[in-house]
């Protein structure tokens, strides 16, 4: 076998004197990376053409719907007749399901300005499974902000959450809401009531103890800070506090950059009494003096429990100038119909 070698003026070094193991990774990784975002923005690409396209498709549909005065009840007719005549000439892709879809992208989107480019058309076909504009304009603008996977987007439109954080605004809020997201601007902004922690896998309520929430949450973290929202980085559990002679811990604490501030939460496996919200503005005095950076907001906290006594917790905080919430969480998902019927008497 031939050593390979290479001349630098009079010397002759080899291949391996020249280039460093760490610099021919360096070299692997740089190539990866570009090849990693070539394919990122293929996909990408592909992914536009596909959204466009559907939204075309859906188009010519209603414009041949309404210049033939088409009834609904030959509009199936129609899409059965579509779906056939397509696939034979095109092959898969134009079920009848699929072309009811994309037509309803269509209708539900009538200007493409309005469409993202971040959103693939799985993301659409979940959000199109809504049958509220709010709901739709609501998921569609929080994917964009928040980056969310299909995964991710089914879990939250399984949660319910536009309709939990809804049922906390007015009228004019929760128009602006389906419109813009969530923005979070104030520390009232990020809390819901309730949390949804169906995927800790917890049962029955009335066994589970604080200690095994917490393990729970922590094993789950992804998912529990998918459910708290944008902007959150973990810092940690437990957290030690010395004041005088005394030490005390805080169950999780977090940072979040968009409202620049720590959020301090107090896990409670039952009902939240009086005392857990005044422990709560100690931590929140301690860690605005002791932890906070210059540039940070003051700190968030809040006191997270199965129930909560409403009058007994308005008593509680008053007169507390903390950002402290006292709020629940559910191990379960909530029922969509009372919900929703709570929305619309709420909308009027």
């Amino acid at each position: 076998m031939v050593k390979k070698v290479v001349g630098v003026g009079n010397a002759v070094y080899s291949f391996a004197d020249v280039v460093t193991k760490k610099d021919y990774k360096d070299l692997v990784s740089c190539i990866g990376e570009l090849l990693a975002e070539n394919r990122r923005r293929a996909l990408q690409t592909v992914n536009d053409a596909l959204v466009r396209t559907y939204w075309n498709i859906g188009r010519h549909i209603v414009e041949f719907e309404q210049k033939g005065n088409v009834r609904a009840s030959y509009g199936d007719k129609l899409l059965v007749r579509l779906s056939k005549d397509l696939t034979i000439a095109y092959g898969k892709g134009f079920s009848r399901s699929n072309l009811f879809m994309i037509r309803q992208f269509y209708v539900r989107f009538p200007k493409f300005q309005t469409v993202s480019g971040k959103l693939s058309w799985s993301h659409y076909t979940e959000i199109l499974k809504s049958d509220s504009e709010l709901e739709i304009g609501f998921y569609a603008k929080q994917c964009e902000l928040e980056n969310w996977s299909v995964r991710e987007l089914k879990r939250q439109m399984k949660s319910m959450l536009f309709h939990r954080i809804a049922l906390s605004k007015d009228k004019k809020q929760i128009l602006d809401l389906s419109k813009n997201g969530i923005q979070l601007q104030k520390p009232e902004d990020l809390v819901k009531d309730p949390y949804i922690f169906d995927f800790l896998g917890i049962k029955d309520q009335s066994t589970c103890l604080e200690g095994e929430l917490e393990d729970r949450i922590v094993t789950n973290i992804q998912n529990f800070l998918l459910e708290l929202g944008r902007g959150f980085a973990f810092i940690g559990r437990q957290y030690v506090m010395q004041i005088g002679a005394r030490q005390f811990k805080v169950d999780l604490v977090f940072y979040n950059y968009i409202l620049k501030c720590f959020v301090l939460i107090d896990l409670k496996s039952g009902e939240i009494e009086h005392y857990d919200v005044g422990q709560m503005n100690m931590y929140l005095n301690f860690f605005k003096v002791e932890k906070s950076a210059d540039g940070d907001n003051p700190p968030i906290g809040i006191v997270l429990g199965a129930h909560k006594d409403q009058l007994l917790m308005e008593y509680a905080t008053q007169g507390i100038e903390n950002n402290l919430f006292v709020s629940r969480y559910q191990l379960y998902l909530p029922n969509r119909d009372e919900l929703q019927r709570e929305l619309e008497s709420l909308l009027g």
